[in-house]
């Protein structure tokens, strides 16, 4: 099934100036007594391609795909928060689930969810996965291991655990889980506070994994960068102070960290974590709760807690993120690719210096989009998250 979305306009990354003019039209902010910190936080200009893209479905009959991930070869490695791994080709032919995968928690938010592979998988076939993992009494938390994948048959041999969040908790909600590997060859994984008001709290106390983005090596052990190595927190902690942040991915040029996570009603945040900084939930954020109540005292800014660089309300719901670089849509190298779950969708967003300046949405009539990656042509590729969820294929037409 292929159709096209026209986008009109004059496209916004070619222009000498700034974008300027209204921003994307959306419905009033939820938190309406809010102010943003600094101007463009929020509600940057609304920017437009000159060119239409053609979606192409590759694949349907998916049970709530939550990630993908290229391998060298071209195939697509694609989880199924249901607990499937599987592999697909570019042309739609989908394998069955690979064995060899630990059992998995799949209630609400839990199941399998990311997945990447080695920075050496070419010598050592290594993929890694994250997933919410069942404990003792009942209890939940994200889980990260890895396996071999073998060459001639759909199995994960070796499989080990390489990290596992503490505390659990009798949840089903908020586990973060994104991979990314950074420039040193060490694994950023984002972890949630697990919803709950109870919780929640521990997102404030480094002596826990809860709303933290962590740091490990490739077996697991902990770098020597990390900020609390030497004491005041867990070792593995990056930054904390998050809330539940599903999407993260690597500056190509400055080989930054960017993450996004998901607000309450609002609030959705893009940040830059830095070592050992605290970025406030749930303390201060750009939200409210879904009883519309305030969260906490309602405060939006305080010392010692960093500003995200961007915030959305009402929310786009963000699940995975991608700086795109590549020849197919020259015009949006260096720009971030978002999926939406809700109101659904891809949100390009446009940056300068850390700053916002221009918003796009696309692909809007296509339902949930989890995940987005680009193949080594650099097309886009997305699945949406739903019951007979699918795999896309983005491509470029002319006008």
């Amino acid at each position: 099934m292929t159709f096209s979305i026209i986008l009109y306009g004059i496209c916004a990354a070619a222009r000498a100036d700034l974008p300027s003019g209204p921003p994307v039209p959306t419905p009033p902010p939820n938190a309406k007594n809010q102010t943003p910190a600094f101007p463009q936080q929020t509600r940057a200009p609304e920017v437009h391609s000159d060119f239409s893209i053609q979606l192409t479905q590759v694949a349907n009959g998916l049970n709530h795909p939550w990630a993908l991930q290229f391998l060298p070869d071209g195939k697509l490695l694609l989880t199924e928060r249901s607990g499937n791994l599987r592999l697909i080709t570019q042309d739609g032919q989908m394998s069955a689930p690979l064995q060899g995968l630990p059992e998995v928690f799949t209630s609400g938010q839990g199941g399998l969810l990311d997945v990447n592979i080695s920075p050496d998988f070419d010598q050592d076939r290594l993929v890694y996965f994250s997933y919410s993992e069942p404990r003792e009494h009942n209890k939940n938390a994200t889980a990260v291991a890895r396996g071999r994948l073998n060459e001639t048959a759909a199995v994960l041999e070796n499989v080990e655990v390489i990290f596992r969040q503490q505390p659990a908790w009798e949840s089903h909600l908020h586990f973060g889980s994104r991979l990314v590997w950074n420039k040193s060859g060490n694994l950023f994984v984002t972890l949630g506070e697990r919803s709950l008001p109870k919780p929640r709290q521990l997102a404030q106390d480094t002596n826990t994994h809860l709303g933290k983005v962590i740091q490990i090596k490739a077996d697991g052990s902990i770098p020597g960068t990390n900020p609390f190595i030497h004491g005041g927190g867990q070792p593995e902690i990056w930054s904390y102070g998050h809330r539940n942040p599903q999407g993260a991915a690597i500056h190509p040029l400055t080989g930054e960290l960017w993450t996004i996570e998901h607000g309450p009603r609002g609030g959705d945040e893009l940040n830059t974590p830095e070592a050992g900084k605290n970025y406030g939930w749930p303390v201060i954020t750009y939200g409210i709760d879904y009883s519309g109540a305030p969260i906490g005292n309602g405060i939006t800014q305080q010392p010692g807690m960093e500003q995200p660089r961007y915030y959305w309300d009402p929310v786009i719901a963000p699940g995975g993120m991608t700086f795109y670089q590549g020849p197919i849509f020259p015009e949006w190298n260096g720009n971030l690719l978002i999926s939406s779950l809700n109101p659904g969708g891809i949100v390009r967003v446009m940056i300068q210096d850390h700053q916002v300046i221009g918003e796009e949405r696309l692909a809007t009539n296509v339902g949930r989009i989890r995940d987005l990656t680009t193949d080594h042509d650099g097309y886009i590729w997305f699945v949406t998250d739903a019951d007979n969820g699918s795999l896309y294929k983005v491509s470029r037409t002319t006008p």
